[in-house]
């Protein structure tokens, strides 16, 4: 199967970044549960241009993140995975799955509560964390299916970022709004139509666009998706604008503003009941929906899909591989947590969202090692 040099970078990086997202995480709930734990709290708390550490990262760092996976997305719309419908379909199919599973689980023990907002919160996949896992277990794994949890999961995120753009969005402030999608329709006249290759442009508008955007009421990190499809993709070659860029984050992204966006938001004290904390609604919507609404909400709809002659199998792949990657797709950290952050105002239930996120991560990724490494020999042979 071809695969390019892009899509390589992305994935090592991708998947060196998932360890170093662990260790933050265990770094960052060994200090907070600390002597230092206070301090700790405070130094994200503390105050910036009027707002706290943690609302600049949130709001600010990870727009860039959102940047990369719009150009990655935009990669394999033209040259990847998505570039024949065809081959397309199984991905999307398994996104859509692992998506509306999960919610409908969330929603079945909350609807009609005040949690019933986090309901996006199991649909996303982390593609850091997920690559991670699957990269443990080395050359036993076919290109197809890294392939296809890539595709799965930039789908994933592009799902989630359109469920915080309609159901995250609170007291639109139209005008700015406009101003916002004024620019990147000057933006995108500037690529397509255009052709103008320079990046600067893009970046001054992109940050213009990220203001309005910021103090619109939707939240600026869908800035960044925008902007990358608004840069111009050429031919995707190494000398285009797109694949320069995408070339060029990959390391920041996996190695500086992930794990910095890990140690701001897994500063969390542990204190309570545990058995407690998991009987409350959310966390059991949170802990069902990914460990067990995304295989199953994954596998179900790709094997109608193909059962149906919608789209196919890769060769290399079996429904067992399928279903494992499943558990993988439950690996939610990253984009569960920042949607929780958008979900709940209450800081205990934030706090304990996010701890029943990480514990229900760590369990659907066990599964999900485990279950590939019993299935998946050194020389993958489709049964």
């Amino acid at each position: 199967m071809k695969i390019t040099q892009l899509f390589n970078d992305f994935f090592h990086s991708e998947k060196i970044g998932g360890v170093l997202l662990i260790c933050c995480t265990a770094l960052s709930l060994g200090i907070a549960n600390s002597s230092l734990g206070d301090a700790y709290h405070h130094f994200w708390m503390t105050s910036l241009a009027g707002q706290p550490l943690e609302y600049w990262i949130n709001d600010g760092l990870m727009t860039i993140f959102f940047l990369l996976i719009g150009l990655e997305l935009e990669r394999e719309i033209y040259q990847g995975e998505l570039s024949n419908i065809k081959d397309a379909l199984l991905p999307i199919f398994a996104a859509i799955g692992g998506m509306l599973v999960p919610a409908g689980i969330y929603l079945f023990f909350n609807l009609g509560t005040p949690s019933q907002s986090g309901a996006g919160i199991p649909m996303a996949t982390d593609i850091a964390f997920a690559l991670g896992i699957l990269s443990l277990l080395g050359n036993r794994v076919p290109t197809s299916l890294k392939v296809f949890l890539t595709a799965l999961a930039v789908i994933d995120d592009l799902g989630a970022i359109l469920v915080i753009a309609l159901f995250y969005t609170k007291n639109l402030v139209w005008m700015n709004l406009f101003l916002s999608l004024g620019i990147f329709v000057l933006l995108y006249v500037m690529g397509k139509v255009f052709k103008i290759r320079n990046l600067i442009p893009y970046l001054i508008g992109g940050v213009a666009m990220w203001y309005f955007m910021l103090n619109s009421g939707v939240h600026a990190t869908i800035t960044g998706v925008l902007l990358a499809f608004a840069i111009p993709y050429g031919k995707g070659d190494e000398s285009s604008t797109s694949y320069l860029l995408q070339h060029f984050l990959h390391k920041p992204v996996a190695f500086l503003i992930l794990p910095i966006f890990a140690l701001a938001n897994t500063a969390i004290h542990m204190s309570g009941s545990l058995i407690q904390m998991i009987q409350e609604p959310y966390s059991i919507g949170i802990a069902f929906g990914l460990i067990i609404g995304k295989p199953v909400g994954i596998f179900l709809l790709s094997l109608v899909a193909v059962k149906i002659g919608i789209c196919k199998l890769p060769d290399e792949l079996n429904w067992k591989a399928i279903f494992g990657v499943g558990f993988l797709g439950g690996i939610g950290f990253t984009m569960s947590i920042f949607i929780t952050l958008l979900a709940f105002e209450n800081e205990v239930i934030i706090n304990q969202a996010k701890l029943i996120i990480l514990l229900s991560s760590l369990i659907a990724g066990f599964i999900g090692y485990v279950f590939l490494q019993s299935i998946l020999k050194q020389k993958y042979t489709e049964e």
